[in-house]
């Protein structure tokens, strides 16, 4: 099979290797878009010790399933955490905290990257005939920005900034706005002024900004700096929500959290059928965010694409439907 591969910090393509075999309550599914996220690029950097196949957004179909076959050729999109359902987190109905889980193209388990992936049927979501597969490959990063407002509630009232406007922090304004929240964002290219901008999402420089004004600063960099920047745009008691992986530490003095009392929030994986259910209405169409699909044969090139500063959304093509 060929795949994009990850060990020790190189990305290669190779045609050789292992075919995924699925067992009892999974499903070999048949990739035919994958999105590269700032998260597979911290892996390149060594975010996080993964050696195998990166990639978790994506769209598919279902090649096979030894346990539910009438799902076999359905068109899917996938969460990315297999869990136990035994362990304590699990219990606690908690399952993304599972002790056992495995990540897709993260931890433990193999990505998306490839020409086919494994996942529990559990884990798989049809994709409505009405959107498109260069909108439901946004399915998984759109997920994780709706996590903002399923994790705090905010007020319509409530001023909220986004800290980066990356393709998760695009996503993040954007869903904001469709849902009526007053949001504002934080740009530093004109691409991403100008999408935004289009969208009505008021755009703000970071020499523009107004210091400890919001109630929720949502931080989405994908960098250390940005929870100093964070921290500078909450308001005494307001709620800072952290979103970036990345490999190495933020240095920040935690005494303000304490003198301003303020909350802070991690936030990571989110509700894919609130996601599907915004993305079949239209309210969200990110594949303008589309700057060029790769073949699996240009990993290595699409991986650069993807990592130059102010990147749009850089995709990998499986096959073609």
């Amino acid at each position: 099979m060929k795949a994009v591969w990850l060990e020790d910090g190189k990305i290669d393509t190779r045609d050789d290797v292992p075919m995924p075999v699925a067992v009892e309550g999974e499903a070999l599914v048949r990739v035919v878009l994958a999105g590269i996220c700032n998260t597979d690029l911290e892996l390149v950097k060594g975010y996080y010790p993964f050696t195998g196949i990166p990639g978790h957004e994506f769209v598919g179909r279902i090649a096979a399933s030894p346990s539910c076959q009438e799902r076999e050729g359905e068109r899917v999109t996938g969460s990315i955490n297999a869990v136990c359902h035994n362990c304590d987190m699990c219990r606690k109905g908690l399952p993304g905290h599972c002790r056992r889980r495995t990540v897709l193209g993260i931890s433990g388990r193999n990505g998306v990257f490839a020409e086919f992936t494994v996942l529990p049927l559990e884990n798989l979501h049809t994709v409505p005939a009405r959107v498109p597969d260069v909108r439901a490959v946004f399915t998984e990063p759109l997920a994780a920005a709706l996590q903002v407002t399923e994790q705090i509630e905010i007020s319509k009232r409530e001023r909220i900034i986004v800290a980066g406007s990356g393709k998760l922090g695009q996503l993040i304004s954007e869903s904001l706005h469709v849902q009526g929240f007053n949001v504002e964002a934080v740009v530093k290219y004109p691409s991403q002024r100008k999408r935004l901008e289009k969208l009505r999402v008021p755009c703000r420089a970071v020499e523009d900004l107004e210091k400890s004004s919001y109630d929720v600063v949502v931080e989405a960099t994908g960098t250390p700096d940005g929870l100093g920047l964070s921290l500078d745009l909450v308001r005494p008691r307001g709620t800072l929500v952290l979103k970036s992986t990345y490999k190495g530490n933020a240095s920040v003095d935690l005494s303000r959290l304490v003198v301003d009392e303020i909350t802070l929030k991690g936030s990571r994986c989110g509700p894919f059928p609130k996601a599907l259910e915004l993305l079949a209405s239209g309210k969200v169409a990110p594949e303008n965010m589309i700057q060029e699909v790769f073949s699996l044969e240009e990993g290595g090139r699409a991986f650069e694409a993807a990592a130059t500063p102010g990147a749009g959304k850089i995709l990998l093509e499986m096959i073609s439907e």
